[in-house]
């Protein structure tokens, strides 16, 4: 490995490095049926962010934004357990992940990067 890094260095090739815990918000609630919690974050156009949760029940989830009266779901599924990956954002906003219980309480937890 030793003899690989300069290699790798002089060829530009990007290393992952492990992202900073000062980035990521981690939550975790407890919500009654049909009772909605959200975390948002400033994104800029072009930026990204990471997110990865997880309930013991069924929820809805989605991740939008406001614009005056109108509401934008860039992402909206129903009656899932778990959900993650990294979000792009096309326009700069306020975007909110959002989750909601459907017929019984359900604990969600995770993380969502915030820088």
């Amino acid at each position: 490995m030793t003899r690989l890094l300069p290699a790798v260095f002089a060829l530009g090739i990007p290393i992952a490095t492990p992202a900073d815990p000062d980035d990521w918000k981690p939550f975790a609630v407890t919500l009654e049926p049909a009772q909605s919690h959200e975390e948002c974050v400033r994104i800029d156009a072009g930026a990204r962010r990471r997110y990865h949760w997880k309930s013991d029940a069924p929820v809805n989830f989605n991740i939008h934004y406001h614009r005056a009266t109108e509401v934008f779901y860039p992402v909206k599924s129903a009656g899932l357990r778990r959900d993650g990956g990294t979000f792009a954002a096309k326009t700069g906003e306020d975007y909110c992940w959002m989750w909601t219980a459907r017929d019984k309480s359900a604990k969600v937890e995770g993380r969502l990067e915030t820088k």
